[in-house]
């Protein structure tokens, strides 16, 4: 996918806390087209989110379809330090994971960006690559082993995300357990209708566990 969603307010006025969503198509809110919606539409976690925490924060979003995390470390700095945000949700990796980039060098961009917004006295919150799901897999043996081979590489990517997180004494959000099948790790069908993207009730859950994340520490955030 091609299409951008450059950084943008969902709110009309200018508030403060100001937190930034931030990453690829999964941040963008992309979904896949669907009889009901031939073209496809956009409904950014990022909107649901606002509505959670109304005019406790501002949430901006900055998501472009397809981007790979060391594109996303190329415009950190203009479109999320440049904002000086109090937050940054970061969610990347789905797709250098497609490229078969290694999970150790998707979490050295993912750290980069981690790392800037701690440096300017922000709050991280890292977000896990959510699951795959390939309908027609389990029809042969091959299909079968390279869902849980691609699987099994997430998997990898999220621990090393959540060492890091616990390592630095921040909040993770777990995507890919929050929409996972529990049994098989597969993303489930009710909350992604390609097996890559999400659909609303998809991105709706994500914004509830940021907003799970998110709502302590807006409590105890202290103006500047």
């Amino acid at each position: 996918m091609t299409s951008t969603a450059s950084v943008e307010s969902i709110c009309t006025m200018s508030r403060s806390p100001l937190m930034i969503c931030f990453g690829d198509s999964l941040t963008a809110g992309f979904q896949s087209p669907t009889r009901e919606n031939p073209s496809g539409r956009d409904t950014p976690y990022g909107e649901f989110l606002q509505s959670h925490l109304g005019d406790a924060v501002e949430i901006r979003v900055s998501g472009i379809c397809g981007e790979l995390t060391g594109e996303m470390v190329g415009r950190f700095r203009r479109d999320v330090l440049d904002h000086q945000p109090n937050y940054v949700a970061i969610l990347g990796g789905t797709n250098d994971l497609g490229w078969d980039a290694s999970p150790r060098d998707i979490l050295d961009n993912l750290i980069a960006m981690y790392d800037q917004v701690l440096r300017i006295g922000s709050v991280p919150i890292p977000v896990t690559v959510p699951s795959i799901r390939v309908e027609d897999a389990a029809g042969s043996r091959e299909g079968q082993e390279w869902v849980q081979e691609h699987v099994g590489r997430r998997r990898r990517l999220n621990r090393l995300i959540q060492d890091h997180a616990d390592s630095k004494g921040i909040a993770c959000v777990d995507l890919f357990a929050a929409t996972a099948e529990p049994e098989s790790g597969h993303l489930a069908a009710c909350y992604s209708n390609d097996g890559i993207h999400l659909t609303t009730a998809g991105y709706r859950l994500f914004a509830e566990r940021v907003a799970q994340v998110l709502k302590p520490l807006l409590a105890g955030h202290v103006p500047s």
